[in-house]
């Protein structure tokens, strides 16, 4: 029997910039915080439309609208297939109504031309790029 996730991946824009955050990854690791974009997984039966738009505003306290999907994506974890869709996700609020989640760390406000000094995902930034983010 196969089996699949659908993964979503919502790079939040006001203006010019675009919302990243801080993740804890791994203790294992050299630097076991990461900057990311908000990222989770689609509940059984929600669109992946929907599921961004509510993992945004759980993670952030953020209201977003859905701009696109930029890119996918899939990853297979042993026998799971995952499906990522990454998201242009856009909203009006500032940095002032980020309300993080416990899991998250920090968020920062960038432009795109900043991606390279946060985001150390080489598969990412080249998405980015043809999504022509920066």
């Amino acid at each position: 029997m196969n089996k699949y996730r659908i993964l979503v991946k919502g790079i939040v824009q006001r203006g010019n910039k675009f919302l990243i955050v801080e993740k804890w990854y791994d203790d294992n690791i050299v630097e076991p915080y990461q900057w990311e974009f908000i990222d989770g997984e689609a509940e059984f039966g929600e669109s992946p439309d929907a599921a961004v738009i509510r993992i945004i505003q759980e993670q952030t306290g953020l209201t977003a609208v859905v701009g696109g999907v930029l890119y996918t994506w899939t990853v297979m974890i042993g026998t799971e297939c995952n499906l990522g869709l990454t998201y242009l996700c856009l909203t009006e609020q500032d940095e002032d109504d980020v309300i993080l989640s416990e899991e998250l760390h920090d968020a920062k406000w960038i432009e795109g031309i900043e991606f390279e000094e946060y985001i150390h995902n080489k598969r990412m930034l080249d998405d980015l790029e043809k999504a022509e983010l920066y």
